[in-house]
């Protein structure tokens, strides 16, 4: 089973950058592809950004491309998210997510494909 615990959220003003974090336990997390979903009020929990456990493979969402990037710390168990040019649309819960894989250079971008989940973290983009 892993447990996975986002941070870094915060209130910030549009055009701010926001690193997020996610650390994964209980599990080898090199054999895991990460991924970072958002949920806004109202809204349907919408993709983000996947990594694959090698850490090369990623995608993004359309409405992040550019402004934002995943990246891994295999060795920290920890993935990230660094958002720049931070819009008011951006403002959501960011969850991380994980499923395991025997394949290094695959990554998901559906949300059934993940396995395991965090709580989220909340993130306000306001002036």
């Amino acid at each position: 089973q892993v447990q996975l615990g986002e941070s870094g959220g915060g209130e910030v003003q549009p055009g701010d950058s926001l690193r997020l974090s996610c650390a994964a336990s209980g599990g080898p997390f090199s054999n895991y592809a990460m991924g970072w979903f958002r949920q806004a009020p109202g809204k349907e929990r919408e993709f983000v950004a996947a990594i694959s456990p090698r850490g090369v493979d990623t995608d993004y969402a359309t409405s992040v491309k550019g402004r934002s990037t995943i990246s891994r710390d295999n060795a920290k168990n920890t993935v990230y998210l660094q958002m720049n040019s931070l819009k008011p649309e951006d403002t959501a819960v960011y969850y991380c997510a994980a499923r395991a894989t025997s394949t290094s250079s695959y990554f998901y971008t559906r949300a059934n494909s993940y396995q395991y989940w965090g709580q989220g973290t909340q993130v306000t983009v306001s002036a």
